[in-house]
């Protein structure tokens, strides 16, 4: 088995990218752009995102996709269901209960690293502008648990939002297209560094 430190990705939709079809299994989004960068640095990756996913969905499905892995680094995207649910005919998610369930996928991996994204919104209209403070809610524990880690966070929703052109990047304001997925694949190297230089074999 190899010893190179594993980098599992973790999340919704905006992880999966169809991966779960891909015969490398990475899908084609930010993984996929991200893969080749780890492999040559002597990372191995995994990519476990389930389109629709939750915080608490995802605690169901952690034994197999996580904890089973022992992954040296989890890089975790998960939110924006959350907050997209109860405009969909969907259930609200206190965010109390979002943080606890994603404290519980952290307890459940106590000798893993992490890397925490920010749930990102390029709202497509206007009926989205109304999410804000929901997912301003959902930022906030994710920024909350990276410092009571000391892991790098990815502060998506504002670095994806200030390059000015959301429609250019995920039109429907919450699936990034191409270049969406390569500004946030960017965004994970810049954020990750010191943890790779630490981790790299």
């Amino acid at each position: 088995m190899s010893t190179a430190p594993l980098v599992l990705f973790t999340g919704d939709s905006i992880t999966d990218c169809d991966r779960r079809t891909d015969p490398e299994g990475l899908g084609d989004g930010y993984v996929r752009v991200l893969a080749p960068v780890l492999a040559a640095e002597g990372f191995r990756v995994l990519n476990r995102g389930v389109s629709g996913d939750s915080a608490n969905d995802m605690t169901r499905r952690w034994e197999a996709d996580a904890v089973a892995e022992a992954p040296d680094v989890v890089s975790i995207l998960v939110g924006i269901n959350e907050v997209w649910r109860p405009h969909n005919g969907g259930a609200h998610t206190p965010t109390a209960d979002y943080e606890a369930d994603y404290r519980h996928l952290l307890e459940r991996l106590p000798n893993a690293r992490f890397v925490f994204i920010e749930p990102f919104l390029l709202p497509a209209d206007e009926d989205q502008r109304t999410w804000r403070g929901d997912l301003e809610d959902k930022i906030a524990v994710v920024r909350r648990l990276a410092a009571e880690h000391g892991a790098p966070l990815l502060p998506a929703d504002a670095a994806l939002n200030a390059l000015g052109d959301a429609a250019a990047l995920a039109p429907d304001g919450v699936h990034p297209n191409a270049n969406g997925h390569t500004a946030l694949a960017n965004l994970w190297l810049a954020e990750t560094a010191a943890l790779r230089e630490e981790l790299a074999p």
